[in-house]
């Protein structure tokens, strides 16, 4: 392997976020700020907010429960026979 190419690792590099939780991780930055984390992330923390424009969730929602409510018949189709002459 070549020499003095690779990056300094640190094995305790301090990672803040904005919400003011901090935690160690290894990389190669020494310090790492970050805008969101899995403490204040609303997937991890169930706190989900949705951006409603136009009334698109509700109509999604009212759609997603009408289809999971009612079932589906298969069309049968119909054959007129022929009559023989």
């Amino acid at each position: 392997m070549k020499k003095d190419i690779h990056p300094t690792f640190y094995d305790k590099a301090t990672v803040t976020c904005v919400c003011g939780n901090s935690f160690t991780v290894g990389a190669t930055k020494e310090k790492i700020n970050v805008e969101i984390c899995s403490a204040c992330h609303p997937f991890y923390t169930g706190n989900e907010k949705v951006l409603d424009t136009a009334g698109r969730v509700e109509k999604f929602k009212t759609r997603a429960s009408k289809a999971g409510t009612t079932t589906k018949k298969k069309a049968v189709k119909k054959v007129a026979k022929k009559t023989a002459k």
